[in-house]
């Protein structure tokens, strides 16, 4: 009878210890090392669809990137976009992971410069207002995660987000970002010249070049054959 007593009362106590501290993971993160172990830790996942963030616990979204995909949604600008999104929860974070695998500062397939980085780093931190954290590798993320667990299990705030959506500026700005080369401030430009996509795809080559110099190469892409 003891040992009986003894099962339920240690199942009972786990139970309780999965209860009191759960977090959503978006689908994307299902196959990852960090949720397994965030489960190891004894953490409560519930998987979801989330629109915005990697995971949620309460207030706070968590955008969880490794070295090499912050570098390259960097160079996208599609992280830009995510820590706006982000920025719809009182307590947003963005965690770079991986130090112990990759030097951020030192990415020579990307060849990008180690002050670039630096510079968007403090973007994020100084204008942005998100905090960032850096973590060693998969298990590292888990248990800082963790620890927000149990610092979020006082807070039953329910906070419901989805994509921004843009208007017809944005929107326009955006498509145009889509071409490799062509940040924001190229982008404005162009649209402040010739008000459409339209005008600025048919718009001469050699006169794209004068506004833009050569970034306006990659609309020969335009007329090339798939």
């Amino acid at each position: 009878m003891k040992k009986i007593l003894d099962i339920f009362e240690k199942t009972n106590k786990t139970r309780m210890k999965k209860k009191a501290k759960k977090i959503i993971a978006d689908y994307r993160e299902k196959n990852s090392l960090v949720l397994a172990e965030l489960v190891s830790l004894g953490i409560n996942v519930e998987i979801k669809h989330l629109p915005v963030a990697d995971f949620i616990i309460q207030d706070t979204a968590i955008e969880r990137k490794t070295i090499s995909d912050f570098i390259s949604s960097m160079i996208n600008k599609r992280l830009l976009r995510q820590l706006e999104e982000l920025k719809q929860f009182p307590k947003p974070l963005l965690i770079i992971e991986g130090r112990e695998y990759q030097e951020i500062y030192n990415d020579e397939k990307e060849g990008i410069n180690g002050n670039a980085i630096r510079g968007f780093l403090l973007h994020i931190s100084l204008e942005q207002k998100i905090p960032i954290i850096f973590t060693k590798n998969e298990e590292d993320t888990a248990i800082f995660i963790s620890l927000i667990a149990k610092k979020q299990e006082k807070n039953h705030q329910a906070i419901r987000a989805k994509k921004k959506s843009r208007n017809k500026k944005e929107q326009l700005q955006f498509l145009l970002e889509g071409f490799p080369g062509i940040g924001p401030s190229t982008a404005k430009k162009l649209l402040k010249e010739y008000k459409t996509l339209k005008a600025i795809i048919n718009t001469p080559l050699e006169d794209l070049q004068k506004l833009i110099g050569k970034k306006a190469d990659i609309f020969k892409l335009i007329e090339q054959n798939y």
